[in-house]
């Protein structure tokens, strides 16, 4: 039986506010609240919009398909140290990170793009492109896979903190 309990276990297994969960059904966080707190026996059809969120969201959130040990350069390393990095990694991009901000990123395609005008020793600052997207590790899969559609990686974020990275071979996880 679904209860108010239940949902609310639910919710926060998710990762879920009660705001992200009421706008997520477009139903009010008030009515949401009275739903955990068993005030209010919801219609049939607003439990199924409560639940299809919540198991979209317990099993295809971001944070389940990072890669969370991030392998980045910072703007002032060489080329030669990010070709060294993705060889060792077998990766094709890097974010470029200055302190705790990702400021640029860097590829094997930029770098193949720019041979004959750059040398190991050249800075990733010269190089480097747009930073990747950066999206929260709340936001579902889709968010990740809609984006990557566009950009070569995507950096997932917790509390505006850099936890992970997410790559299209990353999304292959899917098919498990």
């Amino acid at each position: 039986m679904i209860t108010g309990s239940l949902i609310k276990k639910m919710r926060e297994e998710a990762g879920l506010t009660q705001e992200e969960l009421a706008k997520a059904t477009d139903i009010s966080q008030a009515h949401v609240a009275k739903i955990e707190n068993e005030k209010v026996n919801p219609r049939l059809s607003t439990v199924n919009k409560i639940l299809s969120v919540l198991q979209m969201n317990k099993n295809n959130l971001c944070k389940y398909f990072i890669t969370k040990n991030l392998i980045s350069v910072k703007p002032e390393d060489s080329v030669n140290y990010a070709v060294k990095l993705m060889r060792e990694n077998d990766i094709s991009q890097l974010p470029v990170i200055d302190g705790d901000k990702c400021v640029g990123s860097i590829s094997e395609r930029t770098i193949v793009k720019n041979l004959g005008g750059i040398s190991g020793s050249t800075e990733i600052r010269e190089l480097m492109e747009e930073p990747f997207p950066m999206i929260s590790c709340k936001d579902g899969v889709e968010v990740a896979k809609t984006l990557l559609d566009y950009h070569q990686a995507v950096l997932v974020l917790d509390r505006g903190k850099i936890i992970g990275i997410i790559t299209k071979s990353d999304l292959l996880n899917l098919l498990k």
